[in-house]
């Protein structure tokens, strides 16, 4: 068996390879770095909370309100101390990945809650 020349072997092995490098350092430097939400969820609250648990017919959360009063709720029955920040991190990685319910604003203090958005059932 012949041996390849040294411009042979860059063209047929070097180059590709390195396209191939550019070309995952490419992709790498797209990918967004996880939300403080995610990595707090992913960290604290996954080993119960499978994907299936945001599924299920009968889950607590139904709104934005009842998604962060959960959030907080479960993270101060676990222990966690996580300010209102955190909650609203949390609440809002899995409102952007799971429910993708409208926001709302909440109250200031000494002010009226904002309206609520009521659905006419038919």
């Amino acid at each position: 068996m012949a041996s390849l020349s040294p411009a042979r072997f860059a063209r047929r092995c070097l180059v590709p390879a390195a396209m191939a490098l550019a070309a995952l350092a490419a992709h790498a430097q797209t990918t967004p770095a996880p939300s403080r939400g995610e990595l707090l969820y992913t960290t604290h609250c996954i080993a119960c909370h499978t994907s299936q648990m945001h599924w299920r017919s009968n889950r607590r959360a139904h709104d934005w309100e009842s998604l962060t009063l959960q959030v907080r709720l479960w993270q101060g029955n676990t222990g966690l101390r996580w300010d209102e920040a955190d909650i609203a991190e949390v609440a809002g990685y899995l409102n952007d990945t799971i429910y993708r319910y409208p926001r709302t604003a909440p109250a200031a203090p000494g002010l009226p809650a904002p309206p609520q958005r009521i659905s006419a059932a038919r």
